[in-house]
C-alpha cells in the first residue's frame, strides 16, 4: 500500500448521510409528477458525485418530468432545505476525522455541493468540520467540471500546498467520484452504499485501493497513516512542510 501523507474526503453519503435526503426527495417528486415510478440504483449510481445542476438535468431527462431543470431544482430545494440540517455523520465518520486531526494529518473536503448547500448539510456539525483544513465546494471558482472530472480534487490538493498525488488519499462513496479521483492520479478507499456495490459488477475494477463496508473498517496502518490510539501514545506525522493559503475556504 501507498505512503498516504494527505487525506481528501467527499461528503455527500461518505461524511453525512446525506445520500438518503436525496434519494427521499426525488421519490416524492417522481410520486407526483411522474405517475409513482421507483428511483432505482441504476439512475440514481449516475447522478451520485455529480453538480446539482447535470444530476437535475439528467433526472429530468431520464423520467420525462413536465418541469424545467430549474423549476425541478428549486422545487426540490425546497424539500432538501427542511431536511438537510437534520443530517448526521455515518458510522466510524467522527472517530477517524478526529483521530487524523489529533495526529497532524493534512485534510480537505471536496464535496460536489455548492457552498451554500455544504453549510446548510453541515449546520448542526460544525464542530466537526472543522477539524478539516480545506472545505472545496463544487462551485468554488476555477472548478469547471464535476465529477468523474479530477477538477475538485486537483483543487483540494491545491489547497493543501500541492503534496504528490501518489501521497493523497481520497475517499469517496460514488463510482464517479473514485473515477475523479483515479483521474487525478490519487489513491481512493471507496466506501459504498451496499445497493451500489450490487450493481457496480467486480469492486476491483474500479481501481480503488480498498473497499470497505464502512468508515469504521479503515485501518490507516495499512496507508502507513498513525494507528488509531489504543496504548495511549503513537506517533504523529511530521512533514507537514507545506504552504497553503490561511483560509480554509
Amino acid at each position: 500500500m501507498p505512503k498516504i501523507t494527505h487525506c481528501i474526503f467527499d461528503m455527500d453519503g461518505l461524511l453525512l448521510d446525506t445520500e438518503r435526503v436525496y434519494t427521499e426527495v426525488t421519490q416524492e417528486l417522481l410520486d407526483k409528477y411522474a405517475d409513482g415510478v421507483k428511483f432505482t440504483w441504476d439512475v440514481k449510481s449516475k447522478l451520485m458525485g455529480r453538480t446539482g445542476t447535470e444530476s437535475a438535468s439528467m433526472v429530468v431527462d431520464h423520467y420525462k418530468l413536465p418541469m424545467s431543470v430549474q423549476e425541478y431544482m428549486d422545487k426540490s430545494s425546497v424539500m432538501h432545505e427542511e431536511r438537510f440540517p437534520l443530517v448526521k455523520p455515518l458510522p466510524g465518520v467522527e472517530r477517524l476525522i478526529r483521530h487524523l486531526h489529533a495526529k497532524g494529518v493534512p485534510m480537505a473536503v471536496a464535496t460536489s455541493s455548492t457552498r451554500s448547500k455544504f453549510e446548510l448539510k453541515t449546520s448542526l456539525n460544525d464542530e466537526l468540520f472543522s477539524l478539516f483544513d480545506y472545505i472545496v465546494c463544487g462551485d468554488d471558482a476555477g472548478i469547471e467540471r464535476g465529477k468523474p472530472a479530477p477538477d475538485i480534487f486537483l483543487a483540494a490538493q491545491q489547497r493543501l500546498g500541492n503534496p504528490p498525488a501518489e501521497n493523497c488519499l481520497v475517499f469517496e462513496d460514488a463510482t464517479n467520484g473514485v473515477q475523479a479521483a483515479l483521474n487525478a492520479k490519487m489513491h481512493v478507499v471507496w466506501i459504498p452504499d451496499a445497493n451500489l456495490l450490487k450493481i457496480s459488477g467486480d469492486p476491483d475494477s474500479h481501481g480503488a485501493a480498498a473497499v470497505l463496508e464502512s468508515m469504521t473498517d479503515f485501518e490507516p496502518e495499512a496507508f502507513e497513516l498513525p494507528v488509531f490510539d489504543t496504548t495511549g501514545h503513537q506517533e504523529t506525522i511530521k512533514d507537514k512542510d507545506i504552504t497553503a493559503p490561511q483560509d480554509r475556504y
